[in-house]
């Protein structure tokens, strides 16, 4: 073993990488790092882009990348600084660097050789690629007036593009990253940003700046070939000196990345990654992160903070040679077609299990992304994500597409995403395609727009000891899933998918063992709290769209009842058991097949949830507790600590009320729950269970505390009403 040191304020022209004589980049130590060797990173910003030349060789003998111990953490940045901003006025003509502010801000202006980029310049690329739906959220807000700009703001927009699309470039004044404008009018007459719409929950979403800051704001215009010509980037800085405070600039693609697949056994530990020019990663694309394993095996992201990607922080994603956005460069074939492609190529190309894969991303804190906190396809499957901290994801609301997430995984079999804090994102989490295996535990969830998505996958997968507290609790466009002991204070929104058939695999593989549509239901919920929070509207009886949407696990009934689904009941009461659904399937269906089979109502077992305010019990559920009355959901973090309390607080009307709002058994209690009680999909056939083939038996609760033979519905083993009770610690 051999521990190379590297200190970029420390180095030598003579140096070796000891610690007498450490190296100035990490680079050099990664080129010639090997199997059991360490790399001892000091205090320091490099600016680099960490492309390690070799891999480790197994989980005991792999390459450590750390940050030295007892120092300030050492920083990796995609970005360099720029210190040669001149004063221009708003047609872009020279003034006095002390010359008057105008009332909207000083504008700088910064030409830049393209040499600097080399063949990759984030000025001249945009977001492109499979499911970007809207380039520039921005440009969207001003067609369709969401922002209420004023008329000088709609003037300076007015020479825009028809479909202007965000750049991989951006700039940050003292590490805080600026808007795009997409004209030199724009960046000296900027308009506060208020809104931006979110395709997924069809809704204007909030951008979370402060108003102020979204009139932080610049633009480029890229000349001339990449050795000759030059880049020029306009930014109204308003009262501050650009060539006295920091101000950065994003240049390269990612802080740590190998350029070459099967780099394997890479820990990764105390670093600040940041400012990284990320292209977009749909599951169809190379998938580049800022940080990212790159098609490999056991990886250990863990201890870091991790921030300003353009598109995706951590990647465990697909590698390029299976496809990359070949649906919107060609227009040959659908996403769909050319996704389901890369999943047979990628078998073709190692995807298995003990050969990419099994990655640990763990004490993280990521923030500030457009696309993604963690994104993968394929690559994270075997994978553990857990003690993250996530937030601010895609809340600039720059661009939008349908691959956005605090956490954004495909084909995520057998993958464990456990005690993770994701919190102010568009979208906390979205699994797509292949979610079998997948355990979902001990998560806290809250002020996103909305929680989870899971959609089009079959099965097996459990939702275990979470808190889901945002408006939108769960997307629901799957089978398969199996909940226990969460609190769920939003909607569940529920959908079916029969144009889209998706791959399922055999247990703890990924051979495929077949192939479905979503049919909608197969679900089980057991010991969860539902609540209506107060304020919310009641739910609709009559639903439209093609989404049911409810509190509780009324949906189902909702669901079966708009769908007209054969033999469902007058209110869509649907089969419980498996054995119910075969009974009505021999009823219905008849000598027919596929086409009759599709609406048929698949099972939905829910038994012993509780339900609070306005939120209902799926019809005929024993052991359903409802309750009604105003009740709330507060959830509170400590700005020091970082760790998360709960209260789940009756509103009392009068003394009585307060009274019977204390009573420790308003929220009832349920027995221990394990693999036993869940039964297996429909589909897939297959049993609900630890990655390792082990039943499940859920006797702790999110905190890890014992639960006894029985205990309180829901997250915690001894929730009580109106006490505050630690959800989430680092």
């Amino acid at each position: 073993m051999t521990v190379y040191h590297v200190s970029q304020q420390a180095a030598i022209a003579a140096a070796d990488g000891s610690e007498a004589r450490p190296f100035a980049t990490i680079n050099e130590a990664a080129s010639i790092a090997r199997a059991g060797d360490e790399i001892v990173v000091h205090a320091g910003v490099y600016r680099e882009s960490v492309d390690p030349r070799y891999g480790g060789e197994s989980a005991d003998n792999r390459i450590v990348y750390r940050a030295a111990e007892g120092e300030p953490r050492p920083v990796i940045k995609g970005s360099e600084r720029v210190t040669t901003w001149e004063r221009v006025d708003e047609q872009g003509s020279p003034v006095a660097a002390d010359a008057p502010i105008p009332a909207d801000g000083a504008v700088w202006k910064a030409v830049l050789p393209n040499a600097m980029f080399g063949s990759f310049n984030p000025y001249s690329r945009t977001v492109y690629g499979d499911w970007v739906i809207d380039a520039s959220s921005h440009a969207r807000a001003l067609r369709e007036g969401d922002d209420g700009l004023s008329a000088a703001a709609q003037a300076a927009a007015a020479g825009y593009l028809e479909r202007p699309a965000c750049h991989l470039g951006d700039v940050y004044l003292n590490g805080k990253s600026f808007y795009e404008a997409f004209s030199l009018a724009e960046v000296a007459h900027p308009a506060p940003r208020t809104v931006g719409f979110d395709y997924g929950a069809w809704r204007n979403g909030p951008i979370l700046d402060d108003p102020a800051a979204t009139l932080n704001v610049w633009y480029a215009k890229v000349e001339g070939d990449e050795r000759t010509g030059t880049t020029t980037i306009w930014a109204n800085f308003h009262d501050a000196d650009p060539n006295e405070q920091l101000v950065e600039i994003n240049v390269r693609e990612t802080c740590f990345y190998p350029s070459k697949p099967q780099v394997n056994y890479i820990t990764v530990r105390g670093f600040e990654l940041a400012q990284a020019a990320t292209p977009w990663a749909p599951p169809t694309g190379d998938q580049v992160g800022l940080i990212g394993a790159h098609w490999s095996r056991g990886w250990i992201i863990e201890g870091n903070v991790i921030h300003d990607a353009k598109c995706s922080a951590v990647s465990l994603g697909k590698e390029g040679s299976t496809g990359d956005s070949d649906c919107t460069r060609t227009r040959r074939k659908s996403g769909y077609q050319y996704q389901m492609e890369a999943v047979f190529k990628a078998l073709r190309f190692g995807w298995k299990k003990g050969v990419v894969g099994g990655h640990v991303v763990r004490g993280n804190v990521i923030h500030d992304c457009g696309q993604n906190g963690v994104v993968g396809h394929m690559g994270c499957a075997f994978s553990t994500i857990e003690r993250n901290e996530i937030f601010n994801i895609a809340t600039k609301h720059e661009f939008w597409g349908h691959e956005i997430g605090g956490i954004k995984l495909h084909a995520a079999v057998d993958t464990v995403i456990r005690g993770n804090n994701v919190h102010d994102c568009t979208l906390g989490m979205w699994l797509d395609w292949q979610t079998q295996g997948t355990h979902i535990d001990r998560n806290v969830f809250w002020k996103n727009m909305r929680d989870i998505m899971i959609e089009v996958s079959h099965g097996p997968y459990t939702v275990s000891d979470n808190v889901l507290a945002s408006p939108i609790s769960l997307d629901v466009i799957s089978d398969g899933g199996a909940y226990v002991n969460n609190l769920i204070a939003g909607t569940i929104r529920l959908g079916r998918v029969l144009d889209r058939s998706t791959p399922y695999h055999f247990p703890h593989t990924t051979e495929p063992a077949g192939s479905a549509f979503v049919y909608g239901g197969d679900d089980r919920f057991v010991n969860n709290l539902f609540v209506q929070p107060a304020g919310t509207p009641a739910d609709a009886d009559e639903q439209s769209g093609w989404m049911a949407e409810g509190h509780g696990t009324r949906a189902y009934n909702l669901q079966a009842r708009h769908e007209k689904m054969l033999g469902a009941g007058e209110h869509g009461e649907r089969p419980v058991t498996l054995d119910d659904y075969r009974a009505l399937a021999s009823r219905v269906v008849g000598a027919a097949d596929e086409e009759v089979f599709r609406n048929v109502p698949q099972p939905v077992l829910a038994r012993d949830n509780t339900y609070l305010g306005g939120a209902r019990e799926l019809l005929g559920e024993p052991g359903a507790i409802v309750r009604g009355g105003d009740w709330t959901v507060a959830l509170a973090q400590d700005a020091d600590d970082r760790h998360v309390t709960l209260t789940v607080a009756a509103v009392p009307v009068d003394a009585a009320d307060a009274a019977d709002a204390a009573d420790l058994s308003v929220f009832g209690e349920g027995a221990i729950v394990c693999t036993a009680d869940l039964g297996e999909p429909r589909v897939v056939e297959a049993r609900f269970e630890h990655p390792d083939g082990m039943p499940f038996v859920f006797d702790t609760d999110i905190n890890g505390t014992p639960r006894a033979e029985s205990s309180s519905r829901g997250p915690l083993a001894g929730l009580a009403p109106g006490k505050s009770a630690t959800v989430w610690a680092r």
